[in-house]
């Protein structure tokens, strides 16, 4: 069944196996935690007690410096702090590494990584695809176009050239990126991506990149056309009569 560049749009892009965008969206926040949490064990059953083990043990150093010091009621409220926030950002390491574990190698991966991306950032996904579901999306910053394609690089590189091209014809002197996401040679792990893209420098100013968005939207997605004959019961659409 051939997709088009609409109906991948449209396609709810996974963020983890068990639990979609939409089921963490509506869950309030102890329950994403606990969702998160669920996602990370999955994926390292190590993370968690490494996470609580460096929040505990920050907690105790700073109790017996505070006990043999005497300071007690200074450092054990600093040591809590301390110990809490070092928890915190072992849990958002893990959490992002559980994610881009879960999402790695799924359609669509390289989209939910651009649409979660910090910044003044405006992604579109799928704007060219074909039957085979190579794709490709854009986001759209201070650094200029960003193009990435999702598939083999023998057939998504046709598609990329093909809308920076298209590209081209609005943005005039923009600076546009080509990336490929995947595991081959060639190609830039889903994890590296958002790193890749955060490093690019920004050239553009907020009303250009405005500007460049509204010339962009003017841009009609590439529609995959089926290749072959119709199938039996077709019938062809007839032309109006003239009046």
């Amino acid at each position: 069944m051939l997709t088009g560049v609409g109906t991948l749009r449209r396609k709810a892009y996974p963020v983890v196996d068990k639990y979609s965008a939409e089921d963490l969206a509506k869950a309030g926040r102890l329950k994403q935690i606990r969702m998160v949490a669920g996602l990370i064990n999955q994926q390292n059953k190590r993370a968690l007690p490494i996470t609580f083990g460096a929040a505990i043990g920050v907690i105790v150093v700073f109790v017996l410096i505070g006990l043999f010091t005497g300071t007690a009621a200074f450092l054990i409220p600093v040591g809590v702090l301390l110990g809490v926030l070092a928890g915190m950002i072992l849990f958002g390491r893990f959490a992002q590494s559980a994610q881009y574990a879960a999402i790695d190698g799924q359609l669509g991966a390289a989209a939910a990584i651009l649409q979660s991306m910090r910044g003044d950032w405006t992604v579109t996904p799928a704007v060219n695809a074909n039957r085979t579901y190579d794709v490709v999306h854009r986001a759209v910053g201070k650094p200029g176009v960003v193009l990435v394609g999702e598939g083999p690089v023998t057939r998504v590189a046709a598609l990329v050239a093909a809308e920076k091209k298209k590209t081209e014809r609005v943005a005039h002197g923009v600076p546009i990126f080509e990336f490929y996401v995947g595991n081959g040679a060639d190609q830039i792990p889903v994890s590296k991506l958002q790193g890749k893209i955060m490093r690019l420098p920004r050239t553009l100013k907020p009303a250009a990149v405005s500007d460049l968005n509204y010339r962009l939207k003017a841009l009609a997605p590439t529609m995959p056309v089926p290749k072959g004959p119709l199938p039996k019961g077709a019938r062809q659409a007839k032309m109006p009569r003239p009046r």
